[in-house]
């Protein structure tokens, strides 16, 4: 019999789990690419985020801020019978994601708003989960549990395409028009076949298989015959990382670390395919309910995490952003690596909407932006004792909308997010002679380790999303965009792009997804 207590408590356990420990598979991965890269912006934001997920793992925090949607795949058993529910089963999952989200000793980021299309409330609670059922021979309840973070997810891809069309050409188009707002090195999973939502799920379930890639590649060097699906992921795998966007976007050898694919029957007259990749906070679990109690999952060893000695630790020019002038920002250089210290202010997609409100109202802004630097970013709240939780950046292209105004407007000389901007954001960077700067997306633990003091100004009822001030000591970001245009997610890419075999990547068709 399957108890709602234990199927509630291992929800919440694995959740908890998998904010704060990597899957071994993605670090071993992750640690040759590392090894192997010769770009040197990549290798460093590599190393960034090996270094903070082992310090996440023994902290027991996020690796990432963005704590994730969470995504739940539910294998029942026909013959399972089950014991103390009041609810539906649906409840008692919700009921585990509630329970892991609002653990006071690890609280996670609640970041589903409960109506998509109007008011956009939180629920605050990070509920519900999405959910997905199926129901198999046996007497046992197997789960696996996800946390798909929204920059990430956001770069999801479908096509119906034709028959005859090629997966490879489509998948290789698509990879540019994502840039980097999915924080590479990740996984790639692709569904085929199916309707239009099987091809989706297709791809999200090939995401929570194990990465093998080594063990793929080691058998193609042996000469070994390959089955067609997996000389495709190999291909793709090659091709893909020929594009030379790199960790982050800033160009290198490594963009993907694994390629997965999940086909299902289809029409004959179809070929649906879905595209969704995994973010180096990829975050997984899985367990068996088999009526014997809840599941716990043991905590991988801490020699899983290269050891960076003193590679790790980036030099660069210190900044003061108290004595920030426009002068200093313009002699910044795009790739330069800078050590920020001092005061900045924060703020993301709601607090950038009421801003341009107050503004059209001609009312007074609730802070003072003139000669700042904004970090894009939505913390997790603060325990025993941290200034702040984990505090990645966001995806800095959703803030594009709000650029030229907060450059004209407000006063603002610097912004700092993850990702390239859009050509129109880079244009009003440019013409006011400000600076775009990018701090590592997946080394969340890492920057809130630089972040000294932390106060909300303005728009608390926001939540994750108020403005805060914070104070920090040496805070790690890249120049991606300086004040000439100078734009290092064009400039890096393609200094790295290169052939495989002899097919060139369709630049044409890369060009126009």
């Amino acid at each position: 019999r399957i108890r709602q207590d234990d199927l509630i408590e291992s929800i919440a356990s694995a959740l908890q789990y998998i904010s704060y420990y990597h899957p071994a598979d993605y670090i071993a991965h992750l640690a040759q690419a590392y090894e192997r890269e010769a770009s040197a912006p990549a290798r460093d934001a590599m190393a960034q985020i090996l270094a903070s997920s082992r310090m996440a793992a023994i902290g027991r925090r996020p690796i990432c801020q963005d704590t994730g949607i969470v995504n739940v795949f539910l294998e029942v058993g026909m013959d399972v019978r089950w014991e103390g529910f009041d609810g539906s089963l649906e409840d008692a999952v919700n009921a585990g994601v509630r329970r892991a989200y609002l653990d006071p000793d690890n609280p996670l980021r609640a970041s589903v708003v409960a109506d998509p299309l109007f008011g956009r409330g939180n629920t605050r609670d990070n509920t519900p989960a999405v959910i997905s059922m199926r129901i198999v021979p046996g007497a046992t309840v197997a789960v696996t549990v996800a946390a798909k973070g929204g920059g990430s997810e956001n770069k999801a891809r479908l096509a119906m395409l034709n028959p005859a069309d090629s997966i490879v050409d489509w998948v290789l188009a698509q990879i540019p028009a994502m840039g980097a707002g999915w924080c590479p090195p990740g996984m790639l999973g692709i569904g085929v076949g199916g309707t239009a939502e099987k091809a989706v799920l297709l791809a999200k379930e090939s995401l929570m298989q194990p990465l093998d890639m080594h063990q793929l590649q080691a058998r193609a060097r042996r000469g070994e015959t390959l089955a067609p699906e997996d000389a495709l992921r190999l291909e793709l795998h090659e091709r893909v990382n020929a594009l030379g966007v790199g960790a982050q976007g800033l160009g290198g050898l490594t963009t993907v670390l694994d390629v997965k694919i999940k086909t299902y029957p289809t029409h004959a007259a179809a070929k649906p395919i879905a595209l969704i990749p995994n973010c180096a906070a990829t975050r997984h679990a899985r367990f068996v309910l088999d009526g014997s109690g809840p599941a716990h999952l043991e905590p991988p060893p801490l020699d899983l995490w290269p050891d960076l000695g003193a590679e790790r630790g980036p030099a660069g020019r210190r900044v003061d952003l108290d004595t920030l002038t426009r002068e200093e920002v313009a002699s910044w250089r795009a790739g330069e690596t800078l050590l920020l210290n001092g005061r900045m202010l924060t703020g993301r997609d709601a607090a950038h909407q009421r801003i341009r409100d107050m503004l059209a109202r001609g009312e007074p802004l609730p802070a003072d932006f003139r000669g700042r630097a904004i970090y894009y970013v939505g913390p997790v709240d603060a325990v025993r004792g941290e200034a702040v939780g984990p505090a990645g950046p966001t995806t800095s292209t959703r803030m594009d909308g709000y650029t030229g105004m907060m450059l004209e407007r407000t006063g603002l000389l610097a912004m700092i997010g993850k990702a390239e901007r859009g050509p129109e954001a880079v244009e009003a960077i440019r013409r006011h002679r400000a600076a775009y700067l990018i701090a590592v997306g997946g080394a969340a633990y890492l920057v809130s380790r630089a972040i000294r003091r932390a106060r909300v100004i303005a728009f608390e009822d926001l939540g994750m999303e108020a403005i805060h001030e914070f104070e920090v000591a040496d805070m790690p970001v890249t120049v991606a965009v300086d004040a000439d245009g100078g734009n290092l997610h064009v400039s890096g890419p393609a200094k790295w792009r290169r052939t495989v075999g002899t097919r060139e990547i369709p630049l044409a068709l890369a060009g126009t997804a």
